[in-house]
Parts: C-alpha cells; structure tokens; sequence
C-alpha cells in the first residue's frame, strides 16, 4: 500500500477555498481512502501547516491514476494560485506489521 500525505499552508482569507479546491480529490474513485484535514495545531513544536491530504492506494499505479484524472489537475488549478507552501511524502506501508515505539 502506499500512503500519500500532502501539506499546505495558505493565508487565512485563503483558507475556506483551498480546503474547498483540495476537496474535489474526494471524489478521485482511484483511492482506498482519502481525506482533507484542518490542523488542529496542538503539536508543541510546530503549527505552521493548515490543511493535510491523507492518502492511501493500492500500489503505485493506482496513485498515479488518482494523478492523472481530470480532478486532480482540476484541483490543482484552483489551489496553486492561492496557496502558499505544499510539501509532499510517499511511502510504501505494510498495514499489517506494526513496530513499538521506543
């Protein structure tokens, strides 16, 4: 499984409609769940960003398929120009194997 997790800043009149352009992702059919999150901001050591998109997909190929809808660049076209910093991660998981912490 790969999970997808972008996070975007963007000034606070910007706020309602970046959430609302990164809403339209929802409806991508390429994904086993995807979410869009305000931050809560209660980490004591960092608050600076404002609105997560959380991924999950089958295999690479169905990410790059939720990538190449209509939506996506839809999306895109609306945030871009109103948001401010977006930074991206993707990573292989394996659900079923859990480590402890510590």
């Amino acid at each position: 499984m790969i999970r997808h997790i972008v996070f975007f800043t963007a000034p606070a009149e910007n706020l309602d409609e970046v959430r609302a352009g990164l809403s339209i992702l929802t409806a991508i059919p390429h994904a086993r769940l995807l979410e869009i999150g305000t931050n809560v901001k209660t980490d004591q050591l960092g608050t600076d960003v404002d609105l997560v998109v959380y991924g999950e997909f089958d295999d690479e190929a169905a990410l790059a398929a939720y990538k190449a809808h209509p939506d996506y660049q839809r999306s895109i076209d609306l945030v871009r120009p109103i948001r401010e910093m977006r930074m991206a991660a993707d990573y292989e998981s394996d659900a079923a194997v859990k480590q402890p912490l510590g």
